[in-house]
């Protein structure tokens, strides 16, 4: 230590990532993402609702546009709850990494006058997003069922599905909160890969038709996205088993490495980069 920094004394940490009291960052995190989902649609008519009927909304338009006017989905088992399912989870993603963006930069008076956790800020977010998820799976299983589907032990799968979900959007939640109070150009860029994930996921199409249509690598390829694996999966379990396993439509189980590696790579690289942000982040804001 040199003579100058000796001067200054001892050196001061500032606000972590966690804390050192994990209880304290849940009860943190669960408070701001309650308060938030009350908030939401404080004051308007239909409450609520409007959390079901944004996904059922964009459902409809593209529900009659691709069986109706193009004709993609007549011949694809189960597809109105197909195009559902894809667009309810897409919704959690888009939803959950969208609004972590900005979520330190909005919060920024508290940041700045409290000491607390500062992950819990864009932890709230994704919170907040797997309550309306649930609330839209309960839409999509009044269309599965009212569609001549039935209830079958593989839903189960959903939960390690959705669990995987919310880890990769965890890791985007903190990379890209973190990354918006020094660089201002993370939003629209975001904003921009969101809608190019949107068309180049099997969301409103299918990988099965995709495996006829085109070269067999084109699908192998749109399957190495860690969304489109888990996606193709949950409507494998939940949709109709008459849709292809993820394994099977990127080609062998152990391919499937690569989604999962990208899926904790990327909540790695999201904590390490907020942790390391975190001390100065009122600083930087």
């Amino acid at each position: 230590m040199s003579a100058a920094e000796a001067s200054l004394g001892r050196q001061i940490k500032g606000p972590s990532a966690v804390g050192t009291d994990p209880r304290r960052f849940w009860h943190l995190t669960r408070a701001l993402a309650v308060t938030e989902f009350k908030l939401r649609f404080f004051g308007s008519v239909l409450g609520y609702a409007w959390q079901v009927m944004r996904p059922l909304l964009l459902f409809g338009v593209l529900y009659v546009l691709f069986t109706q006017i193009i004709d993609v989905g007549n011949d694809v088992p189960f597809y109105g709850v197909a195009l559902l399912l894809g667009l309810v989870l897409y919704t959690f993603f888009s939803e959950s990494t969208g609004t972590a963006v900005t979520s330190i930069v909005d919060r920024e008076n508290l940041v700045r006058k409290i000491e607390f956790p500062r992950l819990a800020v864009p932890m709230s977010v994704v919170l907040t997003a797997m309550f309306n998820l649930v609330l839209n799976f309960g839409v999509v299983v009044v269309f599965l069922l009212a569609s001549g589907g039935s209830v079958r032990w593989s839903w189960l799968e959903l939960i390690p599905l959705v669990a995987l979900l919310a880890i990769v959007s965890s890791g985007m939640a903190m990379l890209l909160s973190a990354s918006f109070v020094r660089a201002r150009d993370v939003k629209p860029i975001w904003d921009v890969v969101l809608q190019i994930l949107f068309y180049a996921s099997p969301i409103f199409y299918m990988i099965e038709t995709v495996q006829e249509t085109a070269p067999t690598w084109v699908a192998k390829v749109l399957m190495l996205n860690p969304f489109a694996a888990i996606l193709q999966q949950a409507r494998h379990a939940m949709v109709s088993p008459e849709y292809d396993t993820a394994a099977s439509a990127i080609g062998g189980t152990w391919r499937l490495l690569i989604p999962l590696a990208i899926i904790f790579g990327v909540f790695a690289l999201g904590y390490a980069v907020f942790r390391r942000a975190a001390p100065r982040l009122a600083e930087d804001l």
